[in-house]
């Protein structure tokens, strides 16, 4: 299915059974040519993607336009930590948290000062800013961090419990994903581990319009595996949600 998807016969026949999805995909694709011109590191690219974004609609600027879908994905998100055992106490950082669609929720749930994000866009942060002040989470101390890159250099080491990215390395290409596998075991504690979502293929590995990537699980769990992490894919989120999950353990 997914070859089939990347003909062009395909493509056509979609767009006559879907006529009311051409303008936004033409729009998509302007914008794209135009930043792709203009910002040549994905990471620059895609912090003015998100800066687009969340001008139009802050809840679609991280894939949930409504905000009865923002709730209820910010809530599977946390449903699931909790039921791998995340507690209270347990010290958790967000990659890519976006405007706290999970964070409130794990925010008010662990100890003061123990939710960190961290995210590429300064605009989708100030969102978070007003999610905080919303849902009166002031006292709760989240830790909000923007950075450049996902090497964590002021992190620092043995830190988090746990490591959450949820459709974030759906947006991202190789590069971005081993630069995290290279630098994320140093910042985890030996008994933490990290959970990552991506989009799952299983033909050849893909991007639409430079925003949307879609890996093997196969090339993923063996990128960590060589970068000495225990990598597992988890059975139990497949059901929940259409992308996929990774989780990565430090060895014992």
């Amino acid at each position: 299915m997914d070859d089939q998807r990347r003909r062009l016969t395909y493509r056509v026949r979609y767009a006559l059974r879907h006529p009311e999805r051409i303008r936004p995909y033409l729009r998509r694709l302007w914008r794209d040519t135009k930043l792709r011109i203009r910002h040549r590191d994905h990471v620059t690219y895609y912090r003015e993607v998100m800066r687009h974004d969340v001008a139009e609609n802050p809840r679609g600027a991280v894939g949930t336009p409504s905000e009865e879908r923002w709730l209820a994905l910010g809530k599977l998100q946390f449903d699931y930590l909790l039921e791998h055992g995340l507690l209270p106490q347990h010290v958790l950082l967000e990659i890519g948290c976006g405007n706290l669609r999970a964070g409130w929720r794990l925010a008010r749930y662990l100890d003061p000062g123990h939710y960190h994000g961290l995210d590429i866009s300064p605009d989708v942060l100030l969102a978070a800013n007003d999610t905080i002040v919303d849902r009166e989470l002031r006292a709760r101390e989240p830790r909000l961090m923007l950075v450049e890159d996902l090497r964590f250099a002021h992190l620092p080491d043995d830190r988090y419990d746990v490591v959450h990215a949820h459709s974030v390395f759906s947006h991202c290409p190789l590069e971005v994903i081993l630069e995290c596998f290279d630098h994320v075991g140093r910042i985890m504690r030996p008994d933490g581990f990290f959970d990552l979502t991506f989009n799952a293929t299983t033909g050849k590995e893909h991007h639409v319009l430079h925003e949307d990537y879609y890996y093997r699980s196969q090339t993923l769990l063996d990128a960590a595996r060589e970068r000495g992490f225990d990598a597992t894919l988890m059975d139990d989120w497949e059901p929940r949600h259409r992308q996929s999950k990774i989780r990565l353990r430090l060895p014992s």
